[in-house]
């Protein structure tokens, strides 16, 4: 199952990546379309490299960012969890609709540390 994260607040895309609150995170069904749960996973206190081991940890196998360091990126592609940058400051539901029709639009990775 493809589980997909987004760091949030307030309901929309974060650029904050790293020091978010917490993550929206959509389960979705078999076919690759279909959301069938969402939750609200609360991210724990900041350290750098600790996200990828938490959130696989917690099934994720997506995130979806407006920015990411490309450090981050590499320790998230070598837990075989996919990333996708540049997304916008939408609503979680929306950014994942989108993401699964494969309409997101995406523009610069906003975080390049």
């Amino acid at each position: 199952m493809m589980k997909i994260a987004v760091p949030v607040a307030e309901g929309r895309l974060t650029q904050h990546f790293g020091h978010c609150a917490g993550f929206d995170s959509f389960d979705i069904a078999e076919d690759g379309k279909t959301v069938v749960n969402k939750d609200y996973i609360v991210a724990p206190p900041h350290e750098p490299g600790l996200l990828p081991k938490f959130l696989g940890e917690k099934g994720v196998t997506h995130i979806v960012a407006g920015g990411m360091g490309s450090r981050a990126r590499d320790l998230f592609t070598e837990r075989g969890i996919a990333v996708c940058v540049g997304a916008p400051a939408e609503k979680t539901e929306k950014i994942v609709a989108d993401f699964l029709a494969g309409t997101l639009i995406t523009g610069v990775n906003g975080c390049d540390h």
